[in-house]
């Protein structure tokens, strides 16, 4: 063990695979030295393993209906209370997470790269380019994100997959800023400028140099982005334009259970407390990485 410690943190690795290890390596240290950052990784872990394992979880099946035992209170046999239907609100909540996890995993993964790319272009050229990208940067940045992805999806139409689009829609634009803002601070670095000499050309430059520069304070972003985006989504379930029923998306089920909010406040409440812990991880999990992949802050050594 003592010899793995040794090779990772080794100040000269003999090998690019070595030297990502031990960056990471180092990287998980810090964050496990941060409390708060620690507490939302847990949470993060969890909701994942509950979104693998929800068949093995849930104590009912999450659509099945039973009228005889609609809006009962939590107890023994239902953890967290009855929904209207007689629903298991606990199944409900666990596999909520399935949906939760799968819209803020396609959001990030449509999202960021675009913005990424956007914003490193823009930064790389410069000119023209730069005007007209940003401009259109500049357009979405001015509209409320809500509101923007209330239009869109009510063009597209309710449902998941259209909820998904419309926020990553919205989202992009703030990745593509953060791109711009870094490429600038090092486009005229002498490294590029000797990249440039070997003959590399402008697209070898962006993929292979500029890009990952940019990519830990993209994944901070992201990360913090997370929280938002668990929030948009579930504002959409509760109007009724995101995943549609019978699935248990956790704004949709506060949307079905305001009615019974001063009796049957369990209704609401279990899936709201679900969607204030997994934003509050992200947010931990976030900062923690912003203290630890920010260069000025000199904690990952």
């Amino acid at each position: 063990m003592a010899n793995v410690h040794s090779w990772l943190i080794d100040d000269s690795p003999a090998s690019r695979m070595q030297a990502r290890l031990g960056r990471l390596y180092r990287i998980c240290g810090a964050l496990s030295r941060n409390p708060l950052a620690a507490v939302g990784a847990i949470i993060i872990l969890v909701l994942i393993l509950t979104a693998i394992f929800a068949p093995l979880i849930a104590t009912h099946d999450p659509l099945k209906q039973d009228l005889a035992q609609r809006l009962l209170p939590p107890g023994g046999i239902n953890w967290m209370g009855t929904d209207e239907l007689g629903r298991d609100i606990w199944s409900r909540v666990v596999y909520g997470a399935r949906i939760t996890l799968v819209i803020v995993v396609l959001v990030a993964v449509l999202a960021a790269p675009a913005g990424l790319i956007i914003g490193a272009v823009a930064g790389y050229f410069g000119g023209w380019i730069d005007r007209v990208l940003m401009g259109i940067t500049d357009i979405f940045l001015s509209m409320p994100k809500l509101i923007l992805a209330l239009a869109l999806v009510a063009a597209l139409g309710p449902g998941i997959e259209n909820a998904i689009i419309a926020i990553a829609i919205t989202s992009w634009p703030g990745y593509a800023r953060i791109a711009r803002a870094e490429t600038l601070t090092f486009k005229n670095s002498e490294f590029i400028a000797a990249i440039r000499l070997q003959g590399a050309s402008s697209l070898r430059v962006i993929l292979g140099h500029v890009l990952p520069l940019c990519t830990s304070s993209m994944i901070v972003r992201v990360t913090l982005d997370m929280a938002g985006i668990i929030l948009t989504a579930a504002g959409l379930g509760f109007i009724g334009l995101g995943a549609q029923p019978p699935l248990p998306e956790w704004g949709a089920m506060i949307a079905r259970g305001r009615s019974f909010i001063l009796d049957q406040w369990w209704v609401a409440t279990m899936p709201g407390f679900a969607i204030i812990i997994v934003s509050l991880g992200f947010c931990f999990l976030g900062d923690g990485l912003r203290d630890v992949l920010d260069p000025k802050s000199g904690e990952q050594h």
